[in-house]
């Protein structure tokens, strides 16, 4: 028999639901800021450009081995979400000398932003909608 559940049981545990959904960022919204970056790393100063680039390809290709060829666009943003702290380390490796390219408002948002190009429900600039 299943156990009952009174008012304030249902309620905190929707507001949990509510909260955990809360910290997951949507996929216009992730689409939003990821291409923002991309702007900000067009509008870099031209001294700047060749070493955020450099991150912005390492991060990509560190993108690619955790998630492999195959994958879906909330994949990537199950990732984003789950934390970029390792890609701050990366970029703080490549250009040790410029903390300009560890702003993960730029490098790191850019790297995700180009590498959604290649997911699978990605088309024409937002995520295809699933049938299931």
């Amino acid at each position: 028999m299943p156990k009952k559940t009174g008012p304030r049981v249902r309620v905190r545990a929707r507001a949990k639901a509510a909260a955990s959904l809360a910290s997951v960022p949507s996929s216009e919204n992730a689409i939003y800021e990821w291409r923002r970056a991309e702007r900000r790393l067009r509008d870099a100063p031209v001294e700047s450009r060749p070493r955020l680039e450099r991150v912005v390809e390492a991060l990509v290709a560190e993108l690619r081995r955790r998630l492999g060829g195959r994958f879906t666009g909330q994949e990537l943003i199950d990732l984003y979400a789950s934390g970029t702290g390792w890609c701050i380390q990366v970029a703080v490796h490549l250009a040790p000398e410029d903390p300009t390219a560890w702003d993960p408002a730029i490098v790191v948002d850019a790297a995700f932003s180009r590498y959604l190009r290649e997911a699978a429900d990605y088309a024409g600039g937002r995520l295809a909608l699933s049938e299931a």
